[in-house]
């Protein structure tokens, strides 16, 4: 009996000792092959009938119904997977295999030129006239057609214009026309042109909309060459800055609301990698006679200094920067460290930011299973009065709100040089002494 219990102690002490998950010993470019090549087996491009059970590879003669939704989250219209979008066609052109490439080009046609989208329009008109805009939210791609808030239209039409570039396309081509008109003269903005959304108070800055905007305006400044984009774009980064930065920590507030002027009470690590990938994506595409550009460099290295000092023993960041015991997240590391990677290769970081990248992705591997499934991503996140909100949150796995994140983190860790450290003993000759 007395060795039993001895057996079941150790049992349980074992239990309790055992690692939450292993770190991959996979390279980056292996695990970015893992990840992506799940998501390419696991999306369908087929429908489903939530009440029937019914799949439909094709919505020809199909009756109206809103329990007729995209089988595979995948196939989704949502601001998510166009960062994921964004970054199988990185991951195409660093590694040179085009499957990643068709794969992003099969997923647009299912949505726009299969017929499958003249379903849902009709379908959408009929729920908007019937039950106006709560009701449309049950229409499968209701944000196309929506075009309310840059999560509607931002990040999917930036990758519908990187998909232009590859594969030029007249259905494209008009929704990317679309996106730029709504921005241009339908998203709401402040008085000095600034981005703000009409909730949860009226004009309310978040930080998120660097990159919902300015993913878009930075590539269709590139497909167009008018320069307004990347004005308008730069012009966004310098005022978020201006309205969410916190000098005192020297990081981003996630919102600002402009009728009491007061900043949220988090400073998310989601958010500030938004801002943060936001300029790279600007810096990466703008002219180097811009003259905003060195505005923006120096923004740049400002971020890259202040989010260097929150990062945790283990290499990721904290889903509240500043709160060490809030739990570690995948998708707010992964942004810094693609933002940081970038910035070092372009030559906008000096070189010793490198080791925080380095630092950085072995974290990351540690939420990266061997099978490329990405574990440690926060949920959808809005903007709440209370602190709790943000260290409560969820946690989910393989989902695009972390994986297009991650997956761009790993494409630019790919050739990313290492750090070198500068020995004292190789400076020893530069001293003159003096006898």
């Amino acid at each position: 009996m007395m060795n039993l219990k001895k057996n079941l102690l150790l049992g349980v002490i074992t239990l309790f000792f055992v690692p939450i998950s292993a770190q991959t010993k996979m390279t980056p470019k292996e695990a970015a092959v893992k990840i992506a090549d799940r998501i390419l087996s696991s999306t369908t491009c087929e429908f489903k009938n939530k009440k029937t059970g019914e799949v439909y590879k094709s919505l020809k003669n199909v009756p109206l119904t809103t329990d007729v939704k995209v089988e595979s989250k995948y196939n989704d219209w949502h601001y998510t997977n166009g960062v994921t979008n964004i970054a199988l066609l990185e991951l195409a052109d660093k590694i040179g295999d085009k499957k990643y490439d068709e794969y992003v080009l099969k997923n647009m046609n299912f949505v726009f030129n299969e017929g499958n989208l003249d379903y849902f329009r009709k379908l959408y008109d009929k729920t908007l006239k019937e039950g106006g805009w709560k009701a449309v939210r049950e229409v499968n791609w209701h944000m196309i057609f929506r075009g309310k808030r840059l999560d509607d239209n931002g990040p999917m039409g930036a990758s519908l214009i990187e998909l232009q570039k590859r594969h030029p396309n007249k259905s494209f081509l008009n929704y990317i026309n679309q996106t730029a008109d709504h921005l241009n003269y339908a998203e709401p903005r402040l008085a000095d042109g600034t981005i703000a959304r009409l909730w949860p108070h009226v004009n309310t800055i978040w930080a998120d909309d660097a990159f919902m905007a300015i993913s878009f305006l930075s590539r269709m400044g590139t497909l167009t060459g008018d320069e307004k984009y990347f004005t308008d774009a730069a012009t966004q980064i310098l005022n978020y800055t201006k309205y969410l930065w916190c000098p005192e920590k020297n990081i981003y507030y996630h919102c600002y609301h402009t009728d009491n002027n007061e900043h949220g009470v988090a400073h998310w690590s989601r958010a500030n990698g938004w801002v943060f990938m936001a300029q790279a994506d600007l810096l990466t595409r703008m002219a180097k006679n811009h003259p905003l550009r060195d505005a923006v460099i120096k923004n740049f290295q400002r971020q890259a200094s202040g989010v260097a000092r929150y990062q945790g023993k283990n290499g990721l960041w904290h889903q509240l920067l500043d709160k060490e015991d809030s739990f570690e997240e995948i998708t707010g590391t992964a942004m810094f460290v693609f933002g940081i990677a970038r910035g070092v290769k372009e030559g906008w970081l000096h070189p010793d930011f490198i080791y925080v990248a380095e630092q950085g992705l072995k974290g990351m591997m540690k939420l990266i299973t061997d099978n490329g499934d990405v574990t440690g991503i926060c949920v959808g996140t809005g903007i709440m009065p209370a602190i709790t909100y943000y260290y409560n949150r969820p946690t989910q796995e393989n989902d695009p709100m972390g994986e297009g994140p991650v997956l761009r983190a790993l494409v630019e860790m790919i050739d990313a040089p290492s750090y070198k450290e500068i020995r004292a003993e190789e400076q020893y000759d530069k001293i003159v002494v003096k006898k």
